[in-house]
Order: C-alpha cells, then structure tokens, then sequence
C-alpha cells in the first residue's frame, strides 16, 4: 500500500500530473504488467506441446483446449481493460491539466506574462499537453509495466539456467543502457527542432499579422520566399535529428538479435554437455524473442519519455511561479500614497526610481513627462499588474502588497488606450465591467458612456456581435465600450491611461462628456500628451528620467517647472503643425 503511494507521487512529480492522472497512470502500468505476463502465455502452451512431443508427457486435447480459450478470453479481457485504462482516463487527465494550467496562468501576475512569450506559453497549454496526454496513453504506462515486468521474468530465467539468462539478459539490458546513455544527445536534438518550430511559427503570425505592411510594399514574393527557406531549415533540422533516433535504435535493435544468437550459441554447448534438454533451450529462445519484440517496441516509447522532459520542465514552471499573496480586506478610504517607490522589470534596468506623491480621493490627478520616463509603469503598480521592488504604495492606510488582488481589482477600474474587445455580443463585452450585471444595468451604463447613441442603430442592437477585438466597429466606439465597462464596474479608483490618444476631436468630446460623469467622487488618476486636457485637474505630477520632477496646479506648475512649460510649449507645436 505504502510502495503504491510513493509509486504514485513519484508519477505525479517525474510526469507533472494531477493526483487523479498519476493515480490513472498507475493504474494502466499495472494492467500493462498483466498483459505483459499474460502474452508469455502462448509460450507456455507452446513449451507444453513441445514437453509432450519430446519428452512423451502426455497431456489431453482437453487441456490444450482450456489453456488456450482461457488465454484468448483472459487476454481479450485484459487488453480491453488496458485500453480503457490507457485511453479514456488519458483525456480526461488531459482536460485537467489545461484547465489546472488556465486558472494558474489566470491568478498570475502581468509581468510573469512580460517575462514569456505568448507562444510558448500557447505552446505549453496545447502542444505540451498534448505531449504527455500521448505518452500516458501509450508510453509511461507500458514502460513502467515492462520496468516491473522485466526483474520478474529475470528472476524467472535466473532459477532456470543461469548462463541462458545471462544470455538473454544482459544483451537487452545493454541495448536499454544505450538509449538511456543516448538521452542527453535526443533531448538537445529534440529542443533543436522544437526551437525552430516555434520560431517558424513566430514567422507565420507576423507574415499574417503584418498583411497590410507586405502587400503595401509589394514584398509578398519576398516574404514567400523568406518563409519557404525557414521551412526548408526545420525540415533539414528535422531528418538530421531523426536520423540520429534511428541510427541509435539500430544499434539498440542490434544487442536484441544478439540475445537471440548468444542463446541459440549457448544452448547447443550446453545441449552438447547434457546440462539442459532442448525444451530448456526452446523455452528461453522463446522468452528472447518475446522479450526482443517488447523491449524494441518501449525503445520508441522511452523516446518519446525522453522527449517530455522539456515539457514538463514548461509546466513545472508556470505551477511553481509565486502568485501574489494578499489578504481580502474591506477598503473605505481610496487616497493613493506612493512612498519612495523604486521598480524595475529586469535586474538591469531601473524604470521608477523614489516616486512619491499622493492621489487623493474626489480628486483628478494627472501624471504628465516625456515618452518614457515611468508614467505608465505607475499605473500598473497602482492596479498591482506589477509588484515594486522598493518602498510602499498605500490604500487607506493599507500597503497593496498585503491586499489580495481580488480585493483591490474590485475597487480599480481601468481604461487602457488599447482596448481588448472580444468576440461577442456588444452586451457581453460591456458586462465584463461586472459580470453578475443584469441587461438594464448593462444599457444603463452604455447609455451614460454614449454607447447607446451607435448601438441603437445596429441591425440586432446590444446582441450584435463587434468582431475579433472589435473588428465591426470603430476605434471610438471601442473606447466607449472601454468606458460604458468602467461605468457598470462604478469602481471608487479610475485610471485612465492615454484613451484619447488614437481619437478624432469628435470622438473625443463625447467620450469626455462621458468620463466626466464617471470621474464624480472617484480618486481618478490620468496620463495624457494632450496637454489642454488636463489644464484643470486637481493635481499635476510632472515626471521626468524616472523621477517625480515637480507637483502642483497647471497654473503652479508653469511658474517652477521647466519640463512641465517644455511640454506645454511641444503640446502647442503639434496642435498647429499643418501638412
């Protein structure tokens, strides 16, 4: 029971599984061993008929019949249940896995995301998975029933003859000590190859995201000609490192002919010495060539373990990744106090470095600076997207580090100068502001943002569906949908991050009209280059190379701050550039 246990967690840790999956694997291996032992079965009837021929030991039709039928049923019985066990628990182990994986990558930070590429972790969900749901089905269960398989039959043959046992033994353990010797050089050629898939399919999402740009220059020849020759390199990267698979499974393959003609070679000399009868020799001809078909077949199954190992190493990584911890809290007061705060995304590169201001609550701040010098980066420490390395940033009086992020996304409302639509109804894609809102709450909110004014006119109204990311509308309306989320959200902090930036003035000042609306009694925090629109805000942070340079009003700040006049002055020049 004991031995079970550890048996079945060291499947869970070696293979990344589930309890549930490593529990399933474990019991395929068993069912693998049964079937392992019951296919030596036919051997024996075998041995039994030859023991009556040669020997004179005379066993009734009625014998060999019973043998057989009981085998064939006994065999067809157990090979049914293996492919249950193999089969059906394997997708269901799948499905966990994916969705383990969704809701870890779901309570992980943004810059865990920044740090990876989306295609790996893609690649993790799909392709990794579907790695180890393929080897739990045909590779891990029968290589650890052969593993328990394999000590059993040797035990078997050593209490026999040893110098036959040591023929058929020590030939297939040699071509088994080969291909684990070989793992290192099939694991590199495997990442190779796996390397360059990704970066072939890092090629074809940018040839079909950048359709536009290639067919403006007239460049699809090139860009035809440039995917082709990477193509061509995966594919010679491709047949080299199967040829080396090959070239190690035939020499593998090798040692298992070699037991065959040591045990042929032995069992005559030691027939010609009279220590054995040729059944003793037949019996252990037919054990190597039984032990011979079923040690080449795991050679490509161990193969295929070998080539986990990446895999799993993957999905290890997003599991042991720390999640933000935090308690759940009640916050009533939403003034934001930034202490000394200090960040950087890498080790080398300091974004932010002793920022210190206050946002308070019923008030609009507003952080202006040059392209570059931190102001978005705030933002993101505020909402707890990013976790600052140095000093403190307060809500009521409570460090946000030590405040879950459930409890502090529940107070934050966000609108991003991009934003994400998905591809739904217009009123689902407002109801993501809150998703327990009914219908009326979710028009209500479109009406203040201005959402109603267009939707109104849509074929099926607020069940039209926008599109990929918003495909079928505009870019001002997909802000006020941004918006019209932020309204039915009615979060007590709202930060605003460039939405004006890709707007027509019409478009402009209707969603202005509406985020005035929003902005009552909310600790409101902007970033804008416009700098007209935020002459009047209660508080100006101007930022300069990582730093706060100077705070004040509009009016303040053009008395003491260089940068801040610098920007008004460049804010100036755009508006009345002309072509």
């Amino acid at each position: 029971m004991n031995g079970g246990l550890k048996m079945k967690k060291y499947l869970k840790n070696k293979f990344a599984l589930t309890d549930s999956g490593a529990k399933d694997v474990l019991k395929a291996s068993l069912n693998c061993f049964v079937v392992y032992c019951l296919n030596m079965m036919p051997a024996f009837l075998l041995m039994f008929l030859l023991d009556d021929i040669l020997i004179s030991n005379h066993r009734s039709n009625k014998f060999y019949l019973i043998f057989a039928i009981s085998s064939l049923v006994i065999l067809n019985l157990m090979l049914r249940v293996e492919y249950e066990s193999l089969y059906n628990t394997t997708y269901k182990e799948s499905a966990n896995l994916r969705i383990e994986l969704a809701e870890i990558l779901r309570k992980l930070p943004l810059f865990y995301f920044s740090k990876h590429d989306i295609s790996d972790i893609s690649q993790t969900i799909m392709s990794d998975i579907e790695g180890i749901e393929h080897a739990m089905s045909h590779a891990i269960p029968k290589i650890v029933g052969f593993l328990l398989f394999f000590p059993i039959i040797s035990i078997m043959m050593f209490t026999g003859n040893v110098k036959l046992a040591l023929s058929v033994i020590l030939p297939t353990v040699l071509g088994l000590g080969l291909m684990v010797v070989s793992k290192k050089i099939q694991i590199k050629g495997h990442d190779k190859y796996y390397k360059v898939l990704r970066d072939n399919s890092e090629y074809f999402q940018e040839a079909i995201e950048l359709q536009q740009e290639i067919k403006s220059y007239n460049a699809m020849r090139l860009m035809r000609r440039f995917l082709y020759q990477k193509m061509e390199q995966s594919e010679a990267v491709h047949i080299k490192e199967e040829a080396k698979l090959v070239t190690i499974l035939g020499f593998s393959s090798i040692f298992g002919f070699l037991s065959l003609g040591i045990v042929i070679l032995v069992g005559i000399n030691l027939l010609i010495s009279k220590e054995i009868n040729i059944l003793y020799l037949l019996g252990y001809l037919f054990a190597a060539m039984k032990i011979k078909d079923v040690v080449d077949a795991s050679k490509e199954e161990m193969a295929e373990i070998f080539y986990l190992s990446p895999k799993i190493k993957r999905i290890k990584e997003i599991r042991d990744f720390d999640f933000q911890k935090g308690e759940d809290v009640e916050l009533n007061n939403f003034d934001i106090v930034l202490k000394n705060v200090s960040f950087s995304y890498d080790e080398d590169t300091r974004v932010l470095d002793n920022i210190s201001f206050t946002a308070k609550q019923n008030e609009v701040t507003a952080l202006v600076g040059p392209s570059g010098c931190g102001k978005t980066s705030v933002l993101r420490l505020i909402s707890r997207l990013y976790d600052y390395d140095e000093g403190q940033i307060l809500i009521d009086n409570k460090e946000i580090k030590n405040i879950s992020t459930e409890s502090l996304f529940s107070k934050i409302s966000i609108v991003f100068q991009d934003v994400v639509l998905f591809n739904n109804s217009v009123m689902e894609n407002i109801r993501l502001g809150r998703q327990d809102a009914t219908d009326d709450e979710v028009i209500r909110a479109a009406v203040l943002s201005g959402c109603d004014e267009f939707v109104s006119k849509m074929e099926h109204g607020y069940d039209t569906v926008i599109g990929e990311n918003g495909t079928k509308i505009s870019g001002g309306e997909r802000q006020r949908i941004s918006i019209a989320r932020a309204f039915l959200k009615d979060a007590p902090i709202l930060i605003l991050d460039e939405i004006a930036a890709n707007l027509d003035v019409e478009n402009e000042k209707k969603i202005q009209k509406s985020l005035n609306k929003l902005m009552e009694n909310k600790t409101v925090i902007i970033i804008s280059h416009r700098m007209k629109a935020i002459e009047n805000v209660d508080k100006i942070v101007v930022m300069k190379d990582k730093k706060v340079d100077s705070i004040g009003t509009h009016d303040e700040l053009l008395e003491k701050s260089q940068v801040y006049k610098k920007l008004i002055d460049n804010s100036k020049m755009a508006e009345e550039f002309t072509y």
